[in-house]
C-alpha cells in the first residue's frame, strides 16, 4: 500500500480553485461537479490539530473530478508542475484507462494542469494526454514540455480564481463533431 503523507497537499492551489470554479458553476446551474475523495486509512492523528499526519491509500483512485455539464458526463484530474516539464509518473495507468473507459460511454476527460513556473493553466484533452503516454510506453520521452502543448487549450483564471474551463470543454466538443464530420466526408 502506498504512504501518504505531506505530498498528498500537492496541488492544493490548482484544487482550491477548482473547487471554488465548480462551486460557482452549481450556483449558475451550468454544472455539478464533485471532487471524488480518495479513501484512506488513517494511521497517525495530530491529537493537537486534530489533522491526518500519516495515512495509508485503501485502493487505486480514479480521477480528482466527476460530474456533468450541461447533460454531458466529464471526469477529469488536476496536476500542478513546477516546470515547463510534466513527467507522465504524476498519471497513473489505472486513471488513464478509466478515462479511456469513461470516454467510450459518451462522457469527456481531461487534465486541468496548473503550471506554477509560467502561471499558466491547461486542459489537456485525453486525445493529448494519450499521445504523449502511447510515445512514452513506446520508449520515448516519459514526459512533455510546455511547448508540446496547443495554445488553444491554455486558459486563463478570471474574476478572482474563477478558471473558466468549460468554455475548454465546448471547444474541445466543437472539435470532436468536426472531426467525426470529417471523417464521414472521407467515408463517402
Amino acid at each position: 500500500m502506498p504512504l501518504w503523507n505531506s505530498r498528498g497537499l500537492r496541488g492544493s492551489y490548482l484544487e482550491e480553485m477548482i473547487n471554488f470554479t465548480i462551486d460557482k458553476m452549481r450556483e449558475s446551474k451550468l454544472a455539478l461537479i464533485q471532487k471524488v475523495p480518495t479513501p484512506i486509512t488513517p494511521i497517525e492523528i495530530d491529537k493537537a490539530s486534530r489533522h491526518i499526519t500519516l495515512a495509508y491509500f485503501d485502493k487505486k483512485s480514479t480521477v480528482d473530478y466527476i460530474g456533468v455539464v450541461q447533460g454531458i458526463p466529464v471526469c477529469f484530474d488536476a496536476k500542478e508542475c513546477a516546470t515547463d516539464l510534466f513527467a507522465l509518473q504524476n498519471i497513473h495507468e489505472h486513471q488513464v484507462d478509466f478515462m479511456r473507459d469513461f470516454e467510450q460511454q459518451g462522457g469527456i476527460a481531461f487534465l486541468l494542469l496548473y503550471f506554477s513556473k509560467k502561471d499558466r493553466y491547461y486542459y489537456l484533452r485525453l486525445k493529448e494526454l494519450n499521445y504523449f503516454w502511447e510515445r512514452a510506453k513506446e520508449g520515448g520521452r516519459k514526459s512533455f514540455r510546455y511547448e508540446e502543448l496547443n495554445e488553444r487549450y491554455c486558459l486563463s483564471a478570471k474574476n478572482g480564481g474563477y478558471l473558466p474551463f468549460l468554455c475548454m470543454v465546448q471547444q474541445d466538443l466543437d472539435e470532436r463533431e468536426l472531426s467525426v464530420t470529417e471523417d464521414e466526408i472521407k467515408g463517402c
